[in-house]
């Protein structure tokens, strides 16, 4: 891997680091922009290349069977009643759903984690098959192409670099605003349809309200800021007060069904959170149960467990870390592996070999234009990881920092592997001396009480209503 892309893998947790999924949870539509009817084909190579990126398919009878009953319901109250879907349940834990316009809806297990009742999940379900009827996927292909073509005979025809560079700002304003319009839309049919087919038309607004907070509570912070000016959502404020006043059109607050205990005991067992045998996330730590290796980031660091390596990055951007494991060739040193990271020649007598926790190592140095790196490959049985950390030259603390975290590198012993169990969603009924605190309690996850309220769709003057069910995270 070169230094540039690297650089560039580190950058980007630098725009959106989310403590708990790893990624922006905001339900959307078609993740890549291609422009065709929806008509399900036999054999999906995309469909498969796309589960896979996303921890592969989810197996949950009961969920899924929930998922086609109500997906039923959905495309019948539609304008295309005549429409197939295919619902796929994701392996992840990160908070979404979208869309292809071939018909596949998907929905991740962490999304189905955080919905309290079927019209809340229904809501989701409704939104993206409104992406699909609308053809939004077409309609952002289509004015995608429009710039291009118009920039290029700018560029080339016209011979104006400045103006060509304006028209692309320009066009990515215009897009952002496009699609921002698209989420606002769908979300306004989406509410119409979950009346036309029975739910609670107000599940949508307290998803939106349930997401909006799940975000602030991984952020470590009591609410977001303002959306970019390019962001592709509406705020989740936004969105929320749309979808209120589109319910509030239709009918008061309690007008179709919710189904909680039913849908709460369709979801009670699902996975929660990562799976700690492919790495998990605990704090400033990340653990491999598979693997058998774990470090811990410096103080302040957010940890991203990605799909090819662990990304972290400090509260103000300005350090970041990339973890990952890498395949020497034949006959190829530590020493060898640091040196082949880069391009551009490390620097000059850079290269020390030692001992990290008792596992041989090798670190080294390199300089960007901005950035300082350091760079260590550790090798654990039969298994070579590497370490990198980038930070500013004028950083003077960077270098002890940088020391700190390679001395955390270790392999992990079986009895930590075996106390790493993975989590899942319980439903559980309150008794009569239950608080929200003596529940919350009872979950095995940080911030207990927080998570309680957020999962639940609690607030803090909620009080808990003995007899009544509730979602616990635990082993």
């Amino acid at each position: 891997m070169t230094r540039a892309s690297i650089l560039v893998r580190l950058a980007v947790l630098g725009a959106a680091a989310v403590g708990l999924s790893g990624c922006n949870p905001i339900f959307g539509g078609d993740p890549r922009p291609p422009a065709q009817a929806p008509a399900l084909t036999g054999v999906d190579s995309e469909h498969e290349q796309l589960v896979a990126s996303f921890g592969g398919e989810y197996r949950a009878p009961q969920a899924q069977a929930l998922l086609e009953s109500m997906t039923a319901k959905l495309v019948a109250a539609t304008d295309r009643p005549d429409a197939h879907y295919r619902v796929t349940i994701l392996d992840s834990p990160a908070i979404n759903a979208f869309a292809l316009p071939t018909g596949r809806l998907y929905v991740t297990r962490g999304l189905i984690a955080l919905a309290n009742d079927a019209s809340e999940l229904a809501a989701v379900m409704a939104h993206e098959i409104a992406h699909v009827t609308l053809a939004h996927a077409a309609a952002r292909s289509e004015l995608e192409a429009r710039s291009v073509l118009v920039s290029r005979v700018v560029s080339d025809v016209l011979r104006d670099q400045r103006a060509s560079a304006d028209i692309r700002e320009t066009s990515r304003y215009d897009f952002a605003r496009f699609s921002r319009a698209q989420e606002l839309e769908s979300d306004a049919v989406s509410v119409r349809t979950l009346a036309r087919a029975g739910f609670d038309p107000f599940g949508a607004a307290r998803f939106l309200t349930a997401l909006d907070r799940w975000v602030a509570l991984s952020d470590g912070m009591q609410g977001g800021g303002p959306p970019s000016r390019l962001a592709t959502h509406p705020s989740t404020p936004e969105r929320i007060a749309e979808a209120r006043n589109a319910a509030r059109r239709i009918g008061a607050p309690g007008l179709g069904a919710g189904d909680r205990d039913a849908y709460l005991a369709a979801i009670d067992g699902i996975a929660f959170g990562e799976d700690p045998r492919d790495g998990i996330v605990r704090g400033p730590r990340y653990l491999n149960a598979r693997l058998g290796i774990g470090f811990t980031a410096p103080d302040g660091f957010t940890l991203d467990n990605a799909s090819r390596a662990v990304l972290g990055t400090s509260a103000d951007g300005e350090r970041r870390l990339m973890f990952d494991a890498v395949e020497p060739a034949a006959g190829q040193g530590l020493a060898d592996v640091v040196r082949a990271t880069w391009t551009d020649s490390v620097v000059t007598g850079a290269v020390e070999e030692r001992e990290v926790n008792g596992l041989p190592a090798a670190v080294a140095s390199s300089r960007g234009d901005e950035w300082l790196f350091r760079v260590a490959a550790v090798r654990a049985g039969g298994a070579v990881y590497r370490l990198i950390f980038a930070y500013r030259p004028a950083d003077a603390g960077a270098e002890a920092a940088f020391q700190r975290t390679l001395g955390t590198v270790r392999r992990i012993g079986e009895a930590e592997i075996a106390a790493l169990t993975r989590l899942r969603v319980r439903v559980v009924t309150a008794g009569a001396g239950d608080t929200l605190e003596t529940l919350a309690a009872r979950m095995q996850v940080e911030r207990p009480v927080e998570t309680f309220r957020a999962l639940n769709g609690l607030f803090e003057h909620t009080r808990i209503e003995p007899g009544r069910t509730y979602k616990i995270v635990a082993g």
